[in-house]
């Protein structure tokens, strides 16, 4: 199976590439993705499916393939939304849409996707039991991302989804994927904070209430929840992105808006964060005769693997890409993953796929105008799906 697989891979490896750069050259951001659900149905339609099915949670795509003989049934997601920034690659076929790239290698995953999907329907006659191809919209919108909304759409119904595996690039070699048992990326949550004090003269501070001292003694103070109220062992990230208050220089500040974000890797400690919060910001604000208003907002929970699919991707891919290229990475990441709407109703798997090589040193920040990928790794992370696939459905 190694071996075909590998065959297989190389067999559709250019048609991949020629639409991941047609994907590129055409980006669309997150509830916007129209013409790329389009582009990815004309290519659906030429597969011998099942079934497929348009516009669900939005512009989502799914294809179903049924196997020669019933078993569990398998979901494989690709994202498909780009992010509102400004490409500055030099590439051919750089975006043509001002203002708007695939700076997250969503074109990649979804080509690796499609690339799966060709592999999988030309040896369909191998296949025991059900795969659903999840080509995700919106999945760079926290808090109400498309994953949820595809599931709230009837996604894990029919035929009824028992696992669930996407692929993200990241910062290692083309040819290597990275994975650990538990959580992979934190929990990110949106903070808003609202300091309400007292407009006077900035001559007389005695006449008002400054809100810009006390949103900073809040900024600074924010700082004590993760040194003294965490343990050491536990990651946990607080961070104020912006501030804005005051209009004029000699005036004292009546209110301050602050907004941040909260990352964690935890669930019990997720739960504990918003009374933390409040029974910090809010008697500091009094002790200064300000008022604060607090807000968390949910956004991506925790993303984990589970370990009985752990167990099956380290299997399968040690196998199909040898040991040396399968790293277990020590900690997770603190960014947030929509995938991890899966993992609240099936046992998921998110494994790292590696990006870089002599081509692309010093260009594989995701989020960053310059970002490259060298295209080569769509060969791993197809190889990666399709091992996985089997050996998920061979148990």
């Amino acid at each position: 199976m190694k071996d075909l697989i590998k065959d297989k891979v190389s067999s559709v490896f250019d048609e991949v590439v020629a639409f991941r750069r047609e994907l590129h050259e055409n980006p669309e951001l997150s509830y916007e993705e129209k013409e790329t659900s389009q582009r990815i149905l004309r290519e659906l339609k030429k597969l011998p499916l099942d079934e497929i099915r348009e516009n669900v949670g939005g512009y989502g795509m799914v294809g179903i393939l049924k196997g020669k003989e019933e078993g569990r049934t398998l979901l494989l997601r690709g994202d498909i939304d780009a992010l509102p920034i400004e490409e500055e690659t030099g590439l051919e076929f750089t975006s043509k849409n001002k203002g708007v790239m695939h700076a997250c290698g969503h074109d990649i995953h979804t080509s690796i996707l499609l690339g799966a999907c060709k592999i999988l329907c030309d040896i369909k006659d191998k296949i025991k039991g059900n795969i659903v191809f999840c080509f995700q919209p919106a999945e760079e919108k926290p808090p109400h991302g498309g994953a949820q909304l595809m599931i709230d759409d009837g996604l894990l119904d029919d035929p009824k989804v028992e696992g669930a595996l996407a692929l993200h690039i990241w910062n290692f070699p083309v040819g290597k994927v990275a994975f650990r048992n538990g959580p992979m990326m934190a929990q990110s949550d949106r903070l808003f904070i609202t300091i309400k004090g007292k407009s006077a003269h900035a001559s007389q501070p005695e006449s008002g209430l400054d809100a810009i001292v006390c949103a900073s003694q809040v900024v600074n103070n924010l700082q004590t929840i993760v040194s003294r109220n965490v343990s050491p062992f536990n990651p946990l990230v607080i961070t104020i992105g912006t501030i804005h208050g005051g209009n004029v220089y000699n005036v004292i500040c009546d209110e301050v808006k602050l907004e941040g974000t909260v990352r964690v890797f935890d669930k019990k400690l997720a739960d504990e964060i918003p009374d933390r919060l409040s029974n910090l910001i809010k008697p500091l604000a009094q002790s200064l005769g300000c008022e604060a208003e607090v807000e968390l907002v949910r956004g991506y929970s925790i993303t984990e693997n589970n370990p009985e699919m752990f167990d099956i991707a380290k299997e399968a891919l040690t196998r199909q890409l040898g040991p040396d290229n399968v790293i277990f990475p020590e900690n997770p990441a603190s960014g947030g993953e929509d995938f991890s709407a899966f993992g609240k109703y099936v046992p998921s798997m998110y494994i790292w796929l590696g990006m870089e090589s002599d081509i692309n040193k010093g260009k594989t920040t995701i989020h960053n105008p310059t970002l490259l990928v060298d295209e080569e790794a769509m060969k791993t992370g197809m190889e990666t799906m399709v091992s996985f696939a089997f050996e998920f459905l061979d148990r």
